[in-house]
């Protein structure tokens, strides 16, 4: 059965929500962020990153704050963080699963 939309998150899509679950900013400083956090192994791209501001938009989970020229501001949405949240629970679960099974086949 396919999955909705937005269902499960790229890893893109995962570090854009989890730069504006720490607060609001621009796209460009999100994409700065996400690659001194990741230490530069995950890189957007202009084309990327606005792209997925433009599907958060449309999909609820981001809101644009404040223009400045070209410079918009975005926040992220009680349905964003849900999203994001829910991906994070999703992640540890397979880590678990993962971690778990391991030690079985050393058992």
């Amino acid at each position: 059965m396919p999955k909705k939309p937005m269902e499960l998150l790229t890893e893109s899509m995962l570090y854009v929500l989890m730069a504006f679950a720490r607060g609001p900013m621009t796209g460009s400083e999100a994409a700065e962020y996400i690659g001194r956090l990741t230490g530069g192994r995950v890189r957007l791209g202009p084309a990327t990153l606005y792209t997925l501001l433009s599907r958060f938009r449309e999909e609820g989970y981001l809101e644009q704050t404040e223009v400045d020229g070209r410079r918009r501001t975005y926040a992220i949405t009680s349905s964003g963080l849900i999203a994001y949240e829910t991906e994070l629970a999703r992640l540890r679960a397979c880590i678990y699963d993962a971690e778990k099974s391991g030690k079985e086949k050393n058992s």
